[in-house]
């Protein structure tokens, strides 16, 4: 059992994969504040659900009262993480990055507080000390301490190597940069944990050894396991796409359809870690079956959706949503695509149509869901593959809805 409420709560929640030193850490943590960052590449103007887990760490470390740090990779994201893949990453220029640095500080508003507290978040750059390393002087203080033979067992390395994909001497680098991040923050921020993904491990680990041995500093780390659906599937892919954070990338109503999919088998777990939900109301959600479990599915939405639009933004989408499958009327916060009158004047083909609006990833699994009886059309099944969109579908209300299966629906708006 641990002694502090960070430990405690990660534990029991789920967070913990594995650590360095579970007992160090849980002391250091009862002791007193601890600062702990996580480091996000800014390889996309938004951070998706892939990364939610790690956001809500950095949450929870702050409402025990300690000090969460965010870092921006400016200076990694100009190499690239080559964790978890087969080939390079497409390397971004500096406008690109920028821009996405600024994409992903909107992705914390809501989740983190930051200000000058002691225990208020704090957002920092690695670029501010990467871009003025000298390679000399960093192959001789830091380079000197990392064996390239314990470098290629890491999965980063070895798995790349052995499905004979390409690995640039740049990435090979990138494990010595994260592991300084570390000890920089160290000295800068008095920062004494790194934390990650199940991934990230073998570079968390590195920064530690890197710090006991420059600065004889005892610091720590700790990765949370690989979430994935279910199925099987790996979290926050869906067939339209990333499920994206920030609202310019998908709207709030978007997100909390998400959730409210959710696999029976997964709702407790994602109570869990993506909700502060008591762990007793937890549990009973767990218990429950069938339709009742639907009630859950809603409340895990909703949930999710407060803490990354607020509530405001939680109720609407919970609102339509019930109007649209319970009432059967077009919800106010329904998603809105664009199509242009002129296409509408001239027909478009039923199959464009449901790939335009985002419904179907591609023409051919559109005409399979029109083939299945999937597709609808204000809420008209559509009888043929050769069926056509035009001006005599738009409503009373001036747009056009369509659904894919029960869940999914769009309004097309004439433009």
């Amino acid at each position: 059992m641990f002694s502090s409420d960070f430990m405690r709560v990660l534990s029991e929640r789920g967070f913990i994969h594995q650590c360095t030193d579970e007992a160090g850490l849980d002391a250091l943590a009862a002791q007193g504040r601890v600062s702990a960052y996580i480091g996000f590449d800014c390889t996309a103007d938004s951070l998706h659900v892939g990364s939610l887990v790690q956001i809500m760490m950095l949450r929870w470390l702050q409402k025990t009262g300690h000090r969460p740090i965010v870092l921006l990779g400016g200076g990694t994201t100009k190499i690239g993480d080559p964790s978890g893949r087969d080939e390079s990453r497409t390397l971004l220029g500096e406008d690109a990055i920028a821009a996405n640095k600024e994409g992903i500080r909107r992705s914390f508003a809501s989740f983190l507080g930051f200000g000058e507290g002691a225990s208020d978040a704090l957002l920092v750059d690695n670029a501010d000390w990467l871009d003025r390393l000298g390679y000399i002087p960093l192959l001789r203080d830091v380079g000197a301490h990392f064996s390239i033979n314990r470098m290629l067992t890491f999965d980063s390395v070895r798995l790349r190597l052995e499905r004979e994909q390409p690995l640039t001497f740049l990435e090979f680098n990138y494990m010595i940069l994260q592991a300084y991040d570390f000890l920089e923050l160290s000295r800068r921020e008095d920062c004494r944990l790194q934390m990650g993904g199940s991934d990230q491990w073998g570079n968390i680990v590195n920064g530690v050894e890197l710090a006991r041995r420059i600065d004889a500093r005892q610091l720590y780390g700790l990765t949370t396991p690989l979430i994935t659906l279910a199925s099987g599937a790996k979290m926050g892919k869906t067939a339209q796409g990333a499920v994206w954070l920030n609202p310019e990338r998908l709207p709030a109503y978007d997100y909390w359809q998400y959730w409210r999919n959710t696999d029976d088998a997964d709702v407790g777990r994602f109570m869990r870690l993506f909700t502060e939900l008591p762990l007793d109301e937890v549990a009973r959600h767990e218990a429950l079956e069938g339709a009742e479990l639907n009630e859950s599915k809603k409340l895990l939405a909703s949930e999710a959706t407060r803490l990354c639009h607020g509530a405001e933004a939680a109720a609407a989408a919970a609102e339509t949503a019930r109007q649209t499958f319970e009432e059967g009327v077009a919800g106010a916060d329904l998603p809105v695509r664009e199509i242009p009158r002129s296409a509408l004047e001239a027909g478009m083909p039923a199959n464009a149509v449901f790939q335009e609006a985002g419904l179907c990833d591609s023409r051919g699994a559109a005409r399979r869901l029109i083939r299945g009886g999937g597709a609808r059309i204000n809420d008209q099944v559509i009888e043929s593959e050769l069926y056509t969109v035009g001006t005599h579908d738009i409503g009373a209300d001036g747009r056009i809805k369509l659904s894919a299966g029960k869940k999914r629906h769009v309004l097309i708006q004439p433009a």
